[in-house]
């Protein structure tokens, strides 16, 4: 099993409380086996289900957003997936197409238009697209004289 999280002061990380329990945190890539994150379940096909958290992972991020966690489940208390229904599925193909519909012409672009974006790259006013003098280059020309 891998030691729980030590900082460089070799002071303990902050464990959680939990409905009166304590959980152990990791270092990032050092959880035991038999841990997972709810990404790594799903990618499994399963989901943690009711059982509580048995442990986090630890990690700064960065000064601008502080420290992030993720919180570990045992997978041999996962359960399997609940599979999408045919309505479900139905109303997420339905979202996906009027994404893909341009509001001007009507027509299934194939991707995803953006939000900002009012209309499909055939239906945009070229004002939209970038203007050549935006991109002209800076630097001085070289006459290939030596100084």
């Amino acid at each position: 099993m891998t030691a729980p999280y030590r900082d460089h002061d070799t002071q303990d990380a902050p464990s959680a409380a939990l409905a009166g329990g304590v959980f152990p945190t990791y270092r990032w890539l050092c959880a035991p086996a038999g841990l997972a994150t709810r990404r790594q379940l799903a990618a499994r096909g399963l989901r943690p289900g009711r059982q509580p958290v048995q442990g986090q992972i630890l990690w700064r991020f960065g000064a601008r957003y502080g420290p992030r966690v993720a919180y570990l489940y045992r997978i041999d208390l996962a359960e399997p997936k609940r599979p999408a229904t045919a309505r479900q599925l139905a109303a997420l193909a339905e979202a996906m197409r009027v994404r893909r519909t341009c509001p001007e012409c009507g027509t299934d672009v194939g991707y995803c238009l953006p939000r900002r974006w009012t209309a499909c790259l055939d239906c945009r006013p070229p004002d939209h697209f970038h203007d050549d003098t935006d991109y002209q280059d800076t630097a001085p020309a070289h006459t290939g004289a030596a100084a």
